[in-house]
């Protein structure tokens, strides 16, 4: 037990060690330096802040990418080792200020704005349109056989259904237990728990019928799948925030118009589109990004 404990120590110290190196790495000079967490959603989300500083203002951007996850991004930017990066509300809420869940988006966002400011003297920007949360999702031939739309309406089916998870869900406080509890849902089988990654193949070759995902993955569109709505307000919020450095938008005052040319440019089915385009068939991340702000004129 002791070898196990310190090898995951270990590794833990490694883990955060790359990180610092790429935090701190000063072979790249910009003006700007913008981070971002360790998942496709937030390769592309980087590359827009940076692509939109440079094409709106006279900076230049360092970007620095897949710096870990967001404690590792949160203290980068509290510390000033980046200046910028977007966050999802229902995570600074949840795991950074540590308050209980709660399911209206603008009271998380207004709070979060508020601590942010006054905690960390950060400036949470407006969202960028979209929120990257959990989501229950079914084939479409399902949804049109039983004209299904909202996660209420699946409770007539759920005992005949088998649902597919993540092992993250089935343990988180917003997760199964409270999902199933809220809206009454009978399902007679274990949920089948596997890799997130795998949750989309398995309901696609009808091994569940139903699973918990993201709302943004790019297999949503490509599958043909559909999210039902959270009509009971389930899930928090986790809308997509640009965060930045007060005194650097302070420093550059262009930033702030710039940046805010971003917000609600991006729904979730746009961003489900770009997820698929770099995480699904391995298109450049700089050019989707680049083809996608000249769709929206920026």
């Amino acid at each position: 037990m002791k070898k196990i404990i310190s090898f995951f120590i270990i590794s833990f110290c490694l883990m955060i060690g790359m990180a610092s190196c790429s935090i701190d790495n000063p072979t790249n000079s910009g003006d700007i330096v913008i981070g971002s967490k360790s998942f496709t959603e937030q390769d592309i989300l980087g590359e827009l802040l940076a692509q939109q500083i440079e094409a709106t203002t006279n900076l230049k951007v360092d970007l620095r990418s897949r710096l870990g996850g967001t404690f590792i991004c949160h203290q980068a930017i509290v510390t000033g080792n980046i200046d910028g990066y977007v966050e999802y509300t229902g995570t600074s809420y949840n795991a950074i200020l540590k308050q209980k869940v709660i399911s209206n988006p603008e009271e998380v966002y207004q709070q979060v704005k508020e601590n942010y400011d006054q905690k960390f003297n950060l400036k949470v920007m407006e969202p960028l349109g979209f929120e990257n949360t959990y989501a229950i999702i079914i084939r479409k031939e399902d949804a049109e056989k039983y004209n299904l739309q909202n996660i209420s309406e699946v409770s007539k089916h759920t005992s005949r259904w088998r649902l597919g998870a993540g092992y993250e869900f089935t343990e988180r406080q917003d997760g199964l237990s409270g999902l199933v509890k809220k809206y009454n849902l009978d399902f007679t089988q274990s949920p089948q728990q596997m890799d997130n990654g795998l949750l989309y193949r398995a309901i696609h070759q009808g091994l569940v019928d139903i699973i918990a995902g993201t709302s943004t993955d790019g297999q949503i569109s490509r599958l043909g799948l559909v999210v039902l709505e959270d009509d009971q307000e389930y899930f928090p919020p986790y809308e997509a925030t640009p965060v930045f450095r007060k005194d650097t938008l302070e420093k550059y005052p262009q930033l702030k118009d710039s940046i805010a040319k971003l917000s609600g440019k991006i729904n979730a089915e746009e961003m489900r589109r770009l997820n698929y385009l770099v995480g699904g068939e391995l298109q450049d991340v700089k050019e989707v990004v680049r083809k996608f702000r000249k769709s929206k004129g920026l």
